[in-house]
């Protein structure tokens, strides 16, 4: 089988593999609620902190959690909860986060079976916890279809730096060049730009179809998509 176009395929969790509103609306206002101990007037303004409408539950395209680390989402709520040191917030977080139930956005085991069987190496690139990451793939049923998974806390640093894309390609022995980074956000795609790599941008986030396009090298409706938009190569 000759190589395939693209052989390294890096995607990002939250909003590509399982789709963000559905995976994260019901569990961000629930954490919310346990946060603010029956004060509505807290949970008002952790809502309000957390970019999330508490009646819709649909987050704002600014929500410091959507594409940020949990530290970078903490930031705005730390003032609002004096009794809580940024690292048992953020403990809390990658606790809940771990075995909060996720969405597929599409077949993960008929697509990443399909991508394996066409001769491509597949790693992740988050911004939440590695522990987080891999619980949630390990969920999913498609923890053994990855090498590589790497999360903020891993040691190449965060999105929108490329360090975590750059790691992949190392450890894969690829060039930059023949791989793509996949995400949902704009951290997604500068990531995966600055390590050279080609950028793929899905809809199953929050971010809309007009302010990833000029950053992307493709705009994709979900990764499902992907197989037939890699055989146009």
């Amino acid at each position: 089988m000759s190589a395939p176009v693209l052989p390294g395929l890096l995607f990002d969790k939250d909003g590509t593999l399982f789709d963000y509103q559905k995976s994260w609306g019901g569990f961000t206002l629930a954490f919310i609620h346990d946060l603010a101990e029956g004060d509505s007037a807290l949970a008002q303004a952790l809502a309000e902190a957390m970019g999330i409408d508490p009646v819709t539950a649909r987050f704002a395209p600014d929500s410091p959690i959507v594409a940020g680390t949990p530290e970078e989402a903490i930031a705005p709520v730390l003032p609002l909860l004096p009794g809580w040191t940024a690292a048992a917030l953020t403990d809390r977080i990658n606790a809940g986060a771990a075995v909060a139930p996720q969405v597929a956005a599409t077949d993960l085991t008929l697509l990443f079976d399909r991508l394996r069987a066409g001769g491509h190496v597949l790693g992740i690139a988050t911004n939440d916890a590695e522990a987080a990451a891999q619980a949630h793939l390990a969920q999913a049923g498609v923890a053994e279809a990855f090498s590589y998974v790497a999360g903020y806390d891993s040691g190449h640093g965060a999105k929108p730096g490329p360090g975590m894309c750059l790691a992949f390609a190392e450890a894969t022995g690829l060039a930059p060049g023949d791989c793509a980074m996949i995400g949902d956000s704009l951290h997604d795609l500068a990531a995966g730009r600055a390590a050279g790599m080609v950028c793929v941008a899905v809809l199953t986030g929050i971010a809309p179809d007009v302010e990833l396009a000029p950053h992307a090298d493709v705009v994709l409706p979900d990764i499902g998509h992907l197989p037939a938009w890699l055989a146009s190569l």
